[in-house]
């Protein structure tokens, strides 16, 4: 008589067989899930009904002053009729209550430029010594510089406009000693675009520092065996392949000083013809809130720059953000 013997398998723990596991599952993992589970097609209508108060903004800037104020902007569907009326009175100045739109877009201007290409000429020079030259205290340098991060520019607006309308001194044994005069500054364009330049430059160097350290060893081994010397390698190798981080910070720095109230209302008076568009927008409803139909215009043209440097930077965008953070 014989005996047939059936092997057992014991089963295998779920995480061996690829399966995700169904038991002790927590309602973070379940939401997730059942997020990821999301058709696309629904995340565009979201998409699309996120959309809808700009594209009414943007409708309502093309409409009469009477059909703002009286019906909403989609009656347009039944009512197509647009006019420039809005942006007309926004570059208008033949009334004192006018906002003279031109003069503050200049001053917009004026006071983005330099504030974004000085800390980018800085910050590239500053980032290639820390990434790829050895000097004393270079570590400590550049943690210090990272450290100033966390500085909230909010508290230091103050300090700031006292150091730009006194200047710095410093009082030992009953000596007085002018650490910075008095610039006189209070009021003008420099004072703001100083300020965000001072603001700007830590976010910058820790940006380029990341990408450029991250450049291939060997192409830099290769340069110098060729003979050349830092400057060079600086202006033939490291500029030309940085510009995905150069064009990344632009746009931040762009848009964060185009559409800054802050600092512009601290340093300039709501009055003054040097403010720019967003100390001019806050008033540009009229004394007594009359004209705020005009802000549906103000808007788009407040933001018609920002989009153009935007779209125009957008393939360099991502490359820049993921700057340094894969190496090899």
């Amino acid at each position: 008589m014989s005996t047939t013997v059936t092997p057992t398998t014991a089963p295998l723990p779920e995480a061996a067989t690829g399966a995700a596991p169904t038991r002790g599952r927590g309602v973070g993992t379940r939401l997730h899930g059942l997020l990821g589970a999301v058709p696309t097609g629904v995340l565009w209508i979201l998409v699309l009904l996120w959309t809808l108060p700009s594209l009414g903004l943007f409708v309502s800037s093309f409409r009469s002053e009477t059909a703002v104020k009286t019906t909403g902007w989609w009656t347009v569907v039944t009512d197509p009729q647009l006019t420039l009326e809005s942006y007309r009175g926004v570059f208008s100045s033949s009334t004192s209550d006018a906002p003279d739109m031109w003069q503050h877009f200049m001053n917009s201007a004026a006071i983005a430029i330099p504030a974004t290409v000085i800390p980018i000429a800085i910050a590239a020079f500053a980032a290639y010594a820390f990434a790829w030259m050895d000097f004393p205290g270079r570590h400590w340098l550049f943690v210090a510089t990272v450290a100033m991060l966390a500085v909230p520019f909010q508290m230091s607006l103050i300090p700031l406009l006292q150091l730009y309308v006194n200047g710095a001194h410093l009082t030992v044994f009953g000596e007085t000693f002018t650490l910075l005069p008095d610039l006189d500054l209070q009021g003008t364009i420099t004072a703001v675009w100083l300020t965000h330049i001072g603001f700007g430059l830590p976010l910058a160097i820790f940006l380029l520092h990341n990408y450029m350290a991250s450049l291939p060893r060997d192409v830099f081994e290769a340069a110098r065996i060729d003979g050349a010397d830092h400057p060079t390698i600086f202006w033939r190798l490291v500029i030309p392949l940085s510009v995905p981080a150069l064009a990344a910070f632009a746009i931040f720095q762009f848009l964060w000083v185009w559409n800054d109230y802050l600092v512009a209302r601290t340093f300039l008076s709501i009055g003054s013809t040097d403010a720019p568009m967003t100390v001019r927008l806050a008033t540009l409803s009229g004394s007594r809130g009359q004209d705020w139909h005009l802000l549906t215009a103000a808007a788009f043209v407040s933001i018609a720059v920002p989009l153009a440097v935007f779209f125009a930077l957008q393939r360099y965008f991502v490359r820049g953000l993921l700057a340094g953070s894969v190496k090899g």
